[in-house]
């Protein structure tokens, strides 16, 4: 059974915006919440660079913003639970590049024209679609 995982009002529609105004590069950035677990749940997140050598196909986290975040989770600031990134021209579904580069108990949400799809990885390396809600 998929996990089932709470995301904050209006987000999605506000990553859709992002990735819809910048439709010839995939847009990326760190999602916030709770962790994976009981009740884990997504209410926010920070845009980032994506400093990818082809960001029209590929998407990588500019480092400073990811280091950013990782100290402000330290200093008792929101909990980092995964990332989010568009596909401008491929459906909301991971690609075998997806796959590989999601980190174990990570929220992987893909955005794509109208769509949007969570995915997670548990901490056996399994990787699968959520529901939300």
């Amino acid at each position: 059974m998929a996990m089932r995982v709470e995301i904050a009002t209006g987000l999605i529609a506000e990553l859709l915006a992002l990735a819809a105004a910048d439709p010839d590069r995939e847009v990326c950035g760190i999602l916030y919440g709770t962790p994976s677990g009981t009740d884990p749940r997504i209410d926010g997140y920070t845009v980032a660079a994506n400093v990818a050598a082809d960001p029209t196909t590929a998407f990588e986290l500019d480092p400073a913003a990811l280091f950013a975040a990782h100290r402000a989770a330290r200093a008792d600031g929101p909990a980092i639970v995964g990332c989010y990134h568009s596909h401008p021209r491929g459906p909301a579904t991971p690609s075998a590049r997806d796959i590989a580069g999601a980190e174990p108990g990570q929220f992987w949400l893909i955005l794509a024209g109208t769509d949007a799809r969570l995915y997670h990885r548990d901490h056996d390396g399994d990787f699968g679609a959520c529901t939300t809600s």
